[in-house]
């Protein structure tokens, strides 16, 4: 896994993922079907062995994986960011999963996305930080637009969600100006 130093926002530190992570409640989140929904994790079940194998497949690559955990002792760990590095380009794909439910809606995804987005730019040296969600994703769009990503593409008709065909839509933020890469 890349090394990453701990990640400060206002209400969270997001820090690599560690053995403590690996709890009943993060695997409980990966079954839930309504927190996984919209994420290719819903053809999956996930056991504790799973998710290690998974933590550590990030062993020995340019890749990142964070927890992201609330600064509120009482809220603590809510969800989980990674990145998939493509060293040669200096292209990362993000992804986020908040799995707390309790706090949907509360801004806790936007202020990870934004740090890490700005983590992989600024100091990582990417020129790309890409994501892609299904146009169904309004969560995950929202997220996406409040950062200030902006349209990298669709590849139509690309997911079956729910029995229906959904694109996949991309955002991207570019390390070319300073009103791209914000």
């Amino acid at each position: 896994m890349a090394e990453s130093r701990i990640i400060e926002t206002p209400r969270l530190f997001i820090l690599p993922f560690r053995e403590s992570f690996l709890t009943e409640r993060y695997i409980g989140w990966l079954n839930d079907p309504e927190v996984v929904c919209y994420s290719e994790q819903r053809h999956k079940t996930c056991t504790i062995e799973s998710c290690r194998a998974y933590w550590q497949s990030f062993n020995g690559t340019p890749n990142y994986f964070w927890a992201i955990t609330a600064k509120d002792s009482k809220i603590g760990h809510i969800g989980n960011m990674n990145a998939y590095v493509d060293v040669a380009n200096k292209v990362a794909d993000v992804g986020i999963l908040i799995g707390e439910k309790a706090i949907w809606g509360c801004g806790y995804g936007t202020e990870a996305w934004a740090a890490v987005c700005r983590y992989l730019l600024d100091e990582e040296g990417m020129h790309k930080v890409g994501a892609g969600t299904m146009a169904v994703n309004k969560g995950m769009l929202r997220i996406m637009a409040k950062a200030g990503m902006i349209d990298d593409g669709v590849r139509k008709r690309h997911f079956l969600f729910e029995g229906q065909e959904v694109d996949l839509i991309h955002k991207a933020f570019f390390k070319t100006s300073k009103e791209d890469a914000r």
